[in-house]
């Protein structure tokens, strides 16, 4: 497949963001867009193979870079402060994902009526705020969330996007009250959402590095390949939803 991508280079107030962005140049009509945010340990080669995947399903895809300078962790307590510097601050977070969304509007070949975000780990519940805060999203997946609590709750009639979580039903970093919460949250708010867990499957299933990276940190990671195909699979549904 004869996809085309690049390097970008954007600002949000007070930081100089890389992302990334994947499209197939055979396709000459506007197409929805999707953003990709990765994981706690930044912006690196598995979002951009993710959004190379999403490029090849018809979508323009811009990996989203959260941390500034295209900063990767080299291990769980530099992610863990990364991380820290983004989910603390509400407004950062906002402001650093409407600086990629508006990247992705400006281009041509992008329909800026069908815009949808992804996110793994930390860029799943990234995602979720920024449909919480009711950004114009049509969709919003969330691959094994660190968390599915939020300060800011959504409200009935300001959440946009249609919802999927994927998560792994052994997944230690969010209990079982958490999920429980977050499926009277969204049904409070009116949302059209669904929550999949996978039975026995551990935090960052879609992820081939996980199992190595859980071993290393002695971190509950593990890759799962049934769950990543299955919850890809959901994910092209969701956008299909999303954008028609």
């Amino acid at each position: 497949m004869n996809l085309r991508s690049e390097e970008v280079v954007y600002q949000a107030p007070g930081v100089t963001l890389r992302g990334f962005v994947a499209w197939d140049p055979r396709r000459k009509e506007k197409r929805p867009g999707v953003l990709v945010v990765h994981e706690w340990w930044g912006h690196d080669e598995y979002v951009r193979g993710r959004a190379r995947e999403l490029a090849g399903a018809g979508y323009t895809a811009l990996a989203v870079d959260m941390y500034g300078d295209g900063r990767v962790a080299e291990t769980p307590e530099e992610a863990q402060k990364l991380m820290l510097e983004v989910v603390g601050d509400i407004e950062r977070m906002r402001t650093r994902f409407v600086a990629a969304r508006d990247l992705l509007l400006e281009r041509e070949d992008t329909d800026d009526a069908r815009i949808a975000a992804i996110g793994y780990c930390f860029g799943g519940a990234v995602v979720l705020q920024m449909a919480r805060l009711g950004l114009d999203l049509r969709g919003v997946a969330s691959f094994h969330p660190g968390s599915l609590t939020t300060p800011h709750p959504a409200r009935r009639g300001s959440l946009r996007a249609k919802v999927l979580v994927c998560l792994g039903e052994a997944d230690p970093f969010v209990s079982q009250d958490e999920r429980a919460g977050f499926r009277r949250e969204m049904t409070n708010a009116g949302a059209d959402f669904e929550l999949v867990e996978y039975p026995r499957v551990l935090h960052g299933f879609t992820v081939p590095a996980a199992t190595e990276r859980g071993r290393k940190y002695g971190l509950p990671l593990a890759y799962d390949a049934k769950a990543d195909r299955d919850s890809w699979s959901r994910l092209q549904v969701l956008l299909e939803r999303s954008f028609t």
